[in-house]
């Protein structure tokens, strides 16, 4: 299992309508090939501030599949104007005992 981490810095005053349009676009990401599960969160501290995370099960079905579909341009459409700066991605995976 691989962890997205995206930080999303939604314009200020612009929260509300991100919200809004996220709604709408969960059923995109949720419906992609390797998609496991995801959660948007807000920061109390800058309330202009996002995380998502969501669970893929290889790191392909991210930077491939979901990257490089048809539903991804769905996704930027809907929600990339909200962003400054563009998001910063990450991806963990479980760090296995010694």
């Amino acid at each position: 299992m691989i962890l997205e981490i995206a930080t999303l810095d939604v314009i200020p005053g612009r929260e509300a309508d991100f919200e809004q349009d996220f709604a709408t676009a969960e059923s995109i990401i949720g419906s992609m090939k390797g998609h496991i599960s995801h959660q948007l969160k807000r920061c109390l501290e800058k309330p202009s501030r996002y995380i998502l995370l969501v669970e893929w099960e290889r790191l392909e079905d991210h930077t491939e599949g979901f990257r490089n579909s048809p539903e991804y341009q769905q996704w930027r459409k809907l929600l990339h104007h909200y962003y400054d700066p563009a998001p910063q991605v990450a991806h963990y995976h479980d760090v296995e005992p010694n």
